[in-house]
C-alpha cells in the first residue's frame, strides 16, 4: 500500500484536504484485489464464475453440471422437459459454501438434456417451493401464451469466431451511435439481431460513426423498461433472436470497423421473483442488502450488496462473459452516480468531504475499480464509460493514480442544458457566454462523451430536439417544396446545436439512432396506456430515405460534420480556443486543432465583411457550411471562395472577413 501522495491528488490541489480519504479508497481497492487473488488465484480466474455456475458441459466428466449459489435454501431440484417437469426427481447437493450441484452423465441424458432444453430449478426455502430460473442462465425464453419466462440449456456447437482481436482503437476518437435492436426497424413490432445487422449497420457505417452502444441486450421481463430492469444477466434478450445471431451482428460490425459497446446494468436489478434473482434462496439478502437498504426508491428495483464475495463474482464474471464470449469492445455502465452513494446522487454534493465520507457507498466504488481492472486486463483497449453526473473525483483517472479507471464519463449536463433553453427561452434571449461556458464546463483530462440528446431525451415525458424545435409542424411541412418558417428555424438550429456540441463539448460524441435526421415524436414502448402499440417504438427510416423530405438535409449534415471532425482529429485535441465573442450579433468564433468555427445564433443579423481574429496567417476555405442548400440552408455563402488573412495598422494579429449569415455554422480550414 503506498504511503506517498497519489498522482490524482498531486494533479488536483482541490483534493489535498481529503488526501487521506483518497488514499483510503485506493487501499480498499487493493485490499479487495489481493483478497481475491489470494483466494482464487487472480481476478481473471475469479471472473470465470460463468463457466462454473449455471449449466455447463464438463468434457472431463462427460456430464452436464448445474451449480447454484443459494446459501439459505433448504433444497434445490432441477426440473424441465428432460424429466417431464418432475418436481423432485433430480435433487442438488449443497456444499459448505452454500453452493448446490447436480451432475447429469451425458450417456444417461444424451437424448433428454439437449441444446435448447427448457429448464427451471425448484427452490424450497422459507418462502415455500418456487420455480426459478437459474441465476447464471445463458438464455431465457418467453412463452407466447402465458408470457412467462423459462430457462434454456444453451450449449450450441462452437461459434465460428475470428480470433479475438484486441481493438486498436485509440480512445478519444470515438463517435458512438446509441441503438436499440428491438425498435431499430420501421415495422410496428420487435426488430431482430439479424435485421439490425443487415439494415442498420450499413447506415451507421455510411454516417461515419465508428461505434455502436447497444441498449437492452441483457434479458428483461418488461420490454417497456428499455432494458433497465434486468432479470437474466448472462442471457442476451431472446426477443431479438439467438445468442449466435447477436454474435453475427458483432462480427459484422467489426468487419465494418465499428466497435460494439454494451450498455451494462449492474447498478440494480428487477424485483421480480419469477424471472429474476430477487429472494432466490428465500432470503432478501442473498445478492442484495437486506431491508430498505436493498430497495431503490426511485427505480422500484433491488440494490446489490457489492461487499459480498459471491456478488462480486457474479458481476465480474458477467463482464468477462460478454467480453470473451461475445467480443464486445467495452461497456457503458448505467447508473454509476446512483451506485456510488446511499442517496443515489439525489443530494447536493458541494464539498470534497461529501465525495469521500457522507453517504458514500464504498463497496460499490471498490466494485467499479475492480470492474475496470478486470476489463482492461482482459482487453487493454476496451472502452468503459460511466453514466455519472455527480462529478466523483478520479472517475476517469487510472487506478494506479488513485482513480476509478473509466475511460470516459457521459457529459449528462449538455443535453439537459439544450432542453432547458429550448423549453424556457426565446431564441433572442440565448446568452452566448452561457453557451460557451456550458459546453466547456469539464475538468481537463476527464474524458467526456458529449451529446446533444440520447435515448433519455426521446423517451415519453420529454421530446427530441427536433420535436422541441418543430413540434407538430413536422407532420405537415417537411416536404422539400413546402417552405415554412418554423421548419426552417428548426432545421437551422438542429444542425448548429449538434455541431456546437460535437466541436466543443468533449473528447467523444454520441447520438441516438434516428435523432441524427431529426426523427419526429418520442419513444413510447407498448404498454397498457397506449393499447400495447408499437407505433412509437420503431424508427421510420422511410422519412430520411425519401428524396422529397427535408429529413435528408439533417442526415447529410450529420454525416458531413462527423467526417470533418474525424478527419481533423478534433476530439483528441485540447479545448477550443475562444477567438471572438459578439453578444450583439450572437456570434461565437473559436479554434480547435487548427479549424476555425463560426456560430451565428442570431435570429436575423447577417453581417457582410464580418471581421474576426485568427491565430495564423494564410488562406482559408470553407469545409462545412450549415447554410449550404444541400443541408437545407439558404445557400447565401459561396463555399468555393477563398479567404485571405490581413493585418491592421500597428496590430500584429491576423484577421479574416466573411459573410456572417444568421443561424449559420461555418468551419474554415487553412489551405
Amino acid at each position: 500500500m503506498p504511503s506517498k501522495k497519489l498522482k490524482l491528488v498531486k494533479d488536483d490541489p482541490w483534493l489535498q484536504p481529503v488526501e487521506g480519504q483518497v488514499l483510503d479508497r485506493y487501499n480498499r481497492y487493493h485490499q479487495k484485489l489481493h483478497e481475491i487473488s489470494d483466494n482464487f488465484g487472480s481476478i481473471e480466474q475469479f471472473a470465470d464464475g460463468y463457466m462454473y455456475f449455471g449449466i455447463n458441459y464438463d468434457a472431463k466428466q462427460k456430464a452436464y453440471v448445474y451449480r447454484e449459489w443459494a446459501p439459505e435454501a433448504f433444497n434445490l431440484y432441477l426440473t424441465g422437459d428432460f424429466n417431464q417437469w418432475q418436481k423432485h426427481s433430480h435433487p442438488l447437493k449443497k456444499d459448505k459454501y452454500g453452493v448446490w450441484e447436480i451432475m447429469l452423465p451425458e450417456n444417461d441424458y444424451k437424448e433428454a438434456l439437449t441444446h435448447g432444453s427448457k429448464v427451471k430449478v425448484l427452490v424450497n426455502s422459507r418462502k415455500g417451493e418456487q420455480f426459478r430460473i437459474p441465476a447464471y442462465i445463458k438464455r431465457a425464453v418467453q412463452d407466447e401464451d402465458t408470457k412467462n419466462f423459462t430457462g434454456q440449456v444453451w450449449l450450441p456447437k462452437q461459434f465460428n469466431w475470428p480470433k479475438l482481436q484486441k481493438t486498436d482503437n485509440k480512445v478519444g476518437d470515438l463517435f458512438i451511435y446509441e441503438c436499440h435492436v428491438g425498435m431499430a426497424q420501421e415495422k410496428e413490432g420487435v426488430g431482430t439481431y439479424t435485421e439490425f445487422k443487415d439494415n442498420i449497420l450499413p447506415r451507421v457505417k455510411k454516417l461515419g460513426y465508428n461505434a455502436i452502444q447497444m441498449m437492452a441486450i441483457q434479458e428483461h421481463p418488461y420490454y417497456g423498461s428499455f432494458g433497465y430492469h434486468v432479470s437474466n444477466f448472462f442471457a442476451p434478450s431472446s426477443r431479438f433472436g439467438t445468442p449466435e445471431e447477436l454474435k453475427e451482428l458483432i462480427k459484422e460490425a467489426h468487419k465494418l470497423g465499428i466497435l460494439v459497446i454494451l450498455d451494462i446494468v449492474h447498478s440494480h436489478t428487477v424485483k421480480n421473483t419469477v424471472e429474476g434473482i430477487n429472494e432466490f434462496d428465500g432470503s432478501d439478502a442473498q445478492y442484495f442488502h437486506p431491508g430498505n437498504r436493498g430497495d431503490h426508491p426511485q427505480w422500484d428495483s433491488k440494490l446489490f450488496d457489492y461487499g459480498k464475495t459471491e456478488v462480486l463474482r457474479f458481476l465480474l464474471s458477467n463482464l468477462k462473459y460478454w467480453l470473451n464470449e461475445f467480443h464486445f469492445d467495452g461497456f457503458r455502465f448505467d447508473g454509476v452516480g446512483s451506485m456510488m452513494y446511499h442517496h443515489h446522487g439525489n443530494e447536493s454534493i458541494d464539498s470534497q468531504e461529501k465525495y469521500f465520507t457522507q453517504g458514500v457507498e464504498w463497496d460499490a466504488i471498490t466494485y467499479l475499480q475492480l470492474a475496470n481492472k478486470l476489463i482492461h486486463d482482459l482487453n487493454p483497449n476496451a472502452i468503459t464509460i460511466a453514466e455519472d453526473v455527480t462529478g466523483m473525483p478520479g472517475l476517469t483517472a487510472p487506478l494506479e493514480d488513485g482513480g476509478l479507471g473509466f475511460n470516459f464519463r457521459l457529459g449528462m449536463g449538455i443535453p439537459d442544458f439544450w432542453i432547458k433553453i429550448l423549453k424556457e427561452r426565446k431564441d433572442e434571449d440565448w446568452n452566448i457566454y452561457e453557451l460557451w461556458n456550458t459546453l466547456n464546463d469539464r475538468i481537463p483530462f476527464v474524458k467526456t462523451v458529449a451529446y446533444a440528446e440520447s435515448h433519455d431525451q426521446a423517451l415519453v415525458g420529454d421530446k427530441t430536439l427536433a420535436f422541441w424545435l418543430m413540434d407538430k409542424e413536422m407532420y405537415w411541412h417537411m416536404a422539400k417544396d413546402d417552405p415554412d418558417l418554423t421548419i426552417e428555424r428548426g432545421i437551422a438550429l438542429h444542425k448548429m446545436i449538434r455541431l456546437f456540441t460535437l466541436a466543443l463539448g468533449g473528447d467523444a460524441y454520441m447520438t441516438f439512432m434516428g435523432n441524427e435526421f431529426g426523427h419526429p415524436e418520442w419513444i413510447d414502448f407498448p404498454r397498457e396506456g397506449n393499447g400495447w402499440s408499437y407505433k412509437y417504438a420503431r424508427r421510420q427510416w422511410s422519412l430520411v430515405d425519401s428524396p422529397d423530405l427535408k429529413y435528408q438535409f439533417l442526415s447529410a449534415f450529420d454525416a458531413a460534420m462527423i467526417n470533418i471532425i474525424k478527419e481533423n482529429k478534433i476530439m483528441s485535441a485540447m479545448y477550443g480556443q475562444q477567438l471572438n465573442m459578439d453578444e450583439w450579433n450572437k456570434t461565437i468564433v473559436f479554434e480547435r486543432n487548427n479549424l476555425i468555427f463560426i456560430f451565428n445564433w442570431h435570429i436575423n443579423h447577417s453581417v457582410p465583411d464580418y471581421e474576426f481574429r485568427v491565430p495564423n496567417a494564410g488562406t482559408y476555405q470553407i469545409i462545412l457550411n450549415s447554410d449550404n442548400a444541400q443541408f437545407g440552408g439558404h445557400g447565401r455563402i459561396d463555399d468555393n471562395q477563398e479567404y485571405h488573412t490581413f493585418q491592421k495598422d500597428h496590430d500584429p494579429a491576423f484577421y479574416l472577413r466573411i459573410y456572417n449569415t444568421n443561424r449559420t455554422a461555418i468551419v474554415l480550414k487553412k489551405i
